[in-house]
């Protein structure tokens, strides 16, 4: 999570952030932690509802990478290793590792967790948005 990307939620020992163009409703994180990740509340992440550790833990559950984290003293999610790719039944390609996907714009941004999109519809290319073939 270098540069930030998405909507931080600040904590006192964690901040997780939230892109809302990859978020692709698989609800890991409200099953997770609900006392944290509440989408019946604004602002519907609290990180301090919960220990940093087990919000980070939730985090990574997150199979799109819509959510990220950082803690107080700076550390991040470390890469899956080794990395894996799997093709959902719907089509779509589940990445976790050492990443570094290109973007549509051209950037090149490092990644732990990405959904990608495989049937060529999404709006948000690479990244599946569900706008295709992979409807859930």
């Amino acid at each position: 999570m270098g540069a930030e990307r998405g909507k931080p939620y600040r904590g006192d020992l964690i901040t997780v952030t939230f892109d809302a163009r990859r978020c692709l409703h698989a609800a890991e994180c409200v099953r997770g932690l609900p006392q944290v990740f509440d989408t019946g509340r604004r602002p519907w992440i609290s990180p301090d509802a919960a220990p940093a550790d087990e919000v980070a833990e939730v985090v990574r559950r997150c199979p799109s990478g819509a959510l990220q984290y950082r803690l107080v003293d700076g550390a991040t999610e470390r890469p899956d290793v080794p990395t894996t790719v799997e093709r959902t039944d719907d089509g779509r390609l589940v990445l976790r590792g050492d990443l570094r996907i290109t973007a549509a714009d051209g950037e090149s941004v490092p990644e732990t967790r990405v959904m990608l999109c495989g049937c060529g519809a999404s709006g948000n290319q690479p990244y599946c948005d569900l706008s295709g073939s992979c409807k859930a």
